[in-house]
């Protein structure tokens, strides 16, 4: 008999919903920020993001190390999209996962739904322990990806105005130098 997991978690980031849409489907991007995913690249070599292309993912040591095949669906630029498990993903028969975008003022709310059907009962209380945890890692990793890149913007901006500041310290100390020593 099997067991059905789902789980729901909204998070709030400052970023348009097109950005946030191609980082979370877009499986090259996504892997570059993914602590949860090791591997995730189109099954065929020119394949792009669009509804029934498939897409093989690879979870990280810590979600045991499962490969699996998905298939996208739902796809609605920039609001939503989605995969599902084509087969068995380790102890589940199947696993979904989806994304929506919702555009708040100074920012987007990004929920994202992860459900999947246990295959035995003994085992639902730990894989949905784990899955919870990656959902949340997965929307944190998001959101510092996304801040991360407005940190450093912030940063570079900051080091400039410092070293304006300084160059213009610099002149005014000179050009106090200067009367002084016209007034000699």
């Amino acid at each position: 008999m099997s067991e059905t997991i789902s789980i729901k978690q909204n998070i709030v980031v400052r970023a348009r919903p097109d950005v946030l849409y191609r980082l979370a489907l877009e499986p090259k991007r996504r892997v570059k920020w993914d602590p949860n995913l090791t591997k995730a690249e189109y099954s065929e070599a020119d394949a792009r993001l669009t509804n029934n292309v498939l897409v093989r993912f690879k979870f990280s040591r810590r979600l045991l190390g499962l490969g699996f095949t998905a298939k996208y669906g739902q796809l609605q630029a920039p609001q939503r999209g989605g995969w599902e498990s084509v087969r068995n993903v380790g102890p589940l028969e199947k696993l979904t996962q989806g994304w929506t975008f919702k555009a708040t003022p100074g920012g987007t709310e990004v929920t994202m739904t992860l459900n999947g059907r246990v295959r035995y009962n003994w085992i639902k209380t730990p894989v949905e322990r784990m899955l919870n945890n990656m959902v949340v890692s997965t929307l944190l990793a998001l959101q510092r990806t996304v801040d991360a890149q407005g940190a450093q913007l912030m940063e570079d901006v900051g080091r400039d105005m410092q070293k304006k500041q300084e160059e213009e310290r610099k002149a005014l100390k000179e050009a106090q130098k200067a009367a002084r020593k016209r007034k000699k």
